[in-house]
């Protein structure tokens, strides 16, 4: 018998299964020893308990993530790998089409709605000042309205394309914002992680996104990786590629980078190894550094 081997104890001639004979018990002679397999991947269900427990998944657990995002889609999308090209994550932030264009039309409706009066009294007597009331009102009333009526932009992100497990979420807090751009990062059962915020006013000479904790403590500050090249992008060209750092809390400290790879389609390395204390959760970071491409619309 091919690949046979006798004990030497009891005589059993047998195939080796493992180091030991079958019949007694004792090492077989040239016998090796079958390796363990790997456990296999545990149930969605006990991923679930262990995550509510206050676990935080294995998935996070790395210094840098690669992102890309896929091109020709009708939402944002994003994929997310390891260093060694490993999927890790599916990222979605759904353009809800359909429901942003009743918003805008009722918009529409609701502009002309408002502005007819006033135009109609400018017209009739001769009132050009009732005519730019008109088209202010109209203009306000299709902002406003298109706003209540269309969708909040959120961001989800889960284990893969199958939109199966939800592993984070970016919720967008408000419709209607003057300056300031809000989003509160929530862990799979939604629970608040961080607050991320941006204000335009600032961001005309250096873009900057701010990050606190629940209880108020900055966690991180992200921004333009230079002014010099900030000011170059603002007055001069786009073509320069627009990379971010992270710094620990309000301090000069740099724990990271978020920069863009110069591709035909959008590649980004998200790096964390300047924070070796791991200060910063991968969890917030991640959804920071997807925020700062499909929030400044890169």
């Amino acid at each position: 018998m091919t690949g046979s081997v006798r004990c030497p104890k009891c005589g059993m001639v047998q195939m080796p299964k493992g180091p030991d004979c079958k019949s007694c018990g004792k090492p077989l002679p040239g016998a090796i020893a079958v390796p363990a397999r790997s456990p296999a991947p545990a149930p969605l269900a006990t991923r679930s308990a262990a995550l509510t427990s206050g676990a935080v998944d294995p998935v996070f657990d790395r210094d840098r993530f690669l992102l890309r995002q896929k091109a020709l889609s009708l939402h944002e999308k994003y994929q997310v790998w390891d260093e060694q090209g490993q999927p890790l994550l599916f990222v979605e932030r759904p353009a809800h089409h359909l429901k942003a264009l009743v918003g805008l039309l009722a918009g529409l409706a609701a502009g002309a709605v408002l502005a007819a009066p006033f135009l109609w009294a400018g017209m009739h007597f001769d009132q050009p000042v009732a005519l730019v009331l008109g088209l202010g009102a109209g203009v306000v009333a299709l902002i406003v309205v298109a706003k209540a009526v269309g969708p909040k932009r959120h961001v989800y992100f889960y284990r893969d394309e199958a939109r199966g497990e939800k592993l984070l979420e970016v919720l967008q807090d408000q419709k209607f914002y003057f300056l300031t751009h809000t989003y509160t990062v929530n862990d799979a059962q939604g629970r608040p992680l961080a607050f991320l915020r941006k204000n335009l006013l600032t961001d005309i000479l250096l873009k900057k996104w701010v990050c606190d904790a629940p209880d108020g403590r900055r966690l991180c500050v992200a921004r333009e990786d230079s002014i010099v090249r900030a000011l170059l992008r603002r007055f001069l060209t786009n073509l320069i590629v627009l990379n971010f750092v992270f710094l620990r809390g309000d301090t000069e400290e740099e724990i990271g980078q978020f920069n863009r790879k110069f591709t035909l389609l959008d590649r980004y390395v998200l790096d964390l190894s300047g924070d070796r204390s791991r200060s910063l959760d991968r969890r917030v970071a991640l959804a920071l550094g997807v925020m700062l491409d499909t929030g400044e619309r890169r």
